[in-house]
C-alpha cells in the first residue's frame, strides 16, 4: 500500500467502523517492509492499541492433515452462533523462492468465509520460525480494534519453534488424530507442555474406539507433565469437525478456561510476560535491520563472507569485526 493512498487516521476510522477492506489494507501496511510504510504502521498501531486486549486469543496447531482448517471452520461458526465476531489469522507456509503463501486461503474455510461476523487473513510465514508470520502479534491488535473478540491463530504445525504461538495467544489448542502411529512419539514434549487443550479430531465412524484409546494414552502422558502457569494440565477431548460432534463442547471449554484466567488475573499476567517478550523481539529485529542496512557493513560483509566461506577467517571473528565496524559508524575495524 502506498503511504499516500490512505492515512493512518483514515484507516483507523474506517476499520473501527467495521470496514473489512480497511482492515485488510491496514494489515497489508503492517506487513510491509518499506521504511515509509513502517512509520505509518506504527502510527496506526498507536491509535489501535487502546482498543485492543478485549478478545480471547486462541492458538491452534497440529501436524499437516490433522484437519485444522476444517476444525477452525466449525469452531468459528460455533463462536458466531454465540454472537461473537471471529478473526482467523491462517499462517501459510511460504514459497522458498517468492515468499508468498503456497496453500489456499479462504477456500479452506468455506462456511466461515461467507460470514459477515468473520474475517480470514492468510499470511505467508516468509521464513519466520515457528510458523507464525512476523507481524501476527501486531495484526491481532488491528483485529481487536476492528471489533473481533475471538482471534484464532492457525499455525503451520511443523518445526520445533512452533511454540512462538504460545507467546501471542491466551490459550493453546493442540489438534491431533488417532491412528497415525505417532500419537506420543511424534509430538514434541515442549508442544505438549504448552497445550491448554488437546483435541483428538476425526473421532467418528471406525475411528471412535481408536480415538478413545488415544485419549486415555494422552491423559496418562499429560498427568506426568508440569502444570501450565494457570495451574491446569491440558484437557484431552474428542471431536469431529466434519460431523460437528464435540465442537460446541470444545468452544465452551475454551470459553471456560479463558474466563477462569481472566478472573484469577492469570490472563493479564500472561499478556504482561508476552509484551516483555515481544519488546525484546522488536529490539532484536530493529538492531538486525539497522545493522544490515548500514552501507559500510554491507561492503565489509561481502568481503568477510567470502573469507569465512573459504576458511580464511572464522565466522565468529568475522562477526566481531562487522559489529566493531557497525559500532564505530563505518570506521575501519582495529
Amino acid at each position: 500500500m502506498a503511504s499516500t493512498e490512505t492515512s493512518p487516521d483514515q484507516l483507523f476510522e474506517r476499520l473501527t467502523r467495521g470496514d473489512r477492506a480497511a482492515l485488510g489494507r491496514a494489515i497489508t501496511l503492517v506487513e510491509s517492509a518499506r521504511p515509509a510504510d513502517r512509520d505509518q504502521a506504527d502510527a496506526l498501531l498507536a491509535r489501535c492499541l487502546p482498543l485492543s486486549g478485549k478478545s480471547l486469543r486462541v492458538g491452534i496447531t497440529g501436524i499437516p492433515g490433522v484437519g485444522k482448517s476444517t476444525l477452525i471452520d466449525a469452531l468459528g461458526m460455533a463462536f458466531i452462533a454465540h454472537r461473537h465476531r471471529v478473526a482467523v489469522l491462517a499462517v501459510d507456509p511460504s514459497s522458498t523462492r517468492s515468499g508468498g503463501s503456497i496453500l489456499g486461503d479462504k477456500t479452506r474455510m468455506e462456511r466461515l468465509s461467507t460470514q459477515d461476523a468473520a474475517f480470514i487473513r492468510p499470511s505467508p510465514t516468509s521464513g519466520t520460525l515457528g510458523g507464525v508470520a512476523g507481524r501476527t502479534r501486531e495484526i491481532i491488535v488491528l483485529c481487536e480494534a476492528a471489533g473481533y473478540d475471538r482471534i484464532l491463530v492457525e499455525t503451520v504445525g511443523v518445526g520445533q519453534s512452533e511454540l512462538a504461538v504460545d507467546r501471542m495467544t491466551d490459550l493453546f489448542l493442540l489438534l491431533m488424530i488417532a491412528g497415525t502411529g505417532d500419537e506420543l512419539q511424534g509430538i514434541k514434549r515442549g508442544i505438549m507442555e504448552a497445550a491448554d487443550i488437546i483435541a483428538i479430531n476425526k473421532a467418528d465412524g471406525g475411528q471412535q474406539e481408536r480415538s478413545e484409546r488415544t485419549r486415555a494414552e494422552l491423559k496418562r502422558a499429560v498427568a506426568m507433565l508440569p502444570t501450565r502457569p494457570s495451574g491446569r494440565r491440558a484437557e484431552v477431548v474428542l471431536c469431529s469437525a466434519i460431523q460437528e460432534s464435540g465442537i460446541d463442547e470444545l468452544r465452551a471449554l475454551i470459553e471456560e478456561f479463558g474466563e477462569q484466567d481472566r478472573r484469577s488475573g492469570g490472563l493479564e499476567e500472561r499478556r504482561s510476560r508476552q509484551r516483555t517478550h515481544w519488546l525484546q523481539v522488536a529490539i532484536d529485529e530493529a538492531l538486525r535491520a539497522e545493522f544490515h542496512n548500514d552501507p559500510s557493513v554491507q561492503e565489509e560483509l561481502e568481503r568477510l563472507g567470502v573469507a569465512a566461506r573459504e576458511g580464511q577467517v572464522s565466522p565468529f571473528q568475522a562477526a566481531r569485526r562487522l559489529i566493531a565496524r557497525f559500532r564505530k559508524g563505518g570506521a575501519p575495524p582495529p
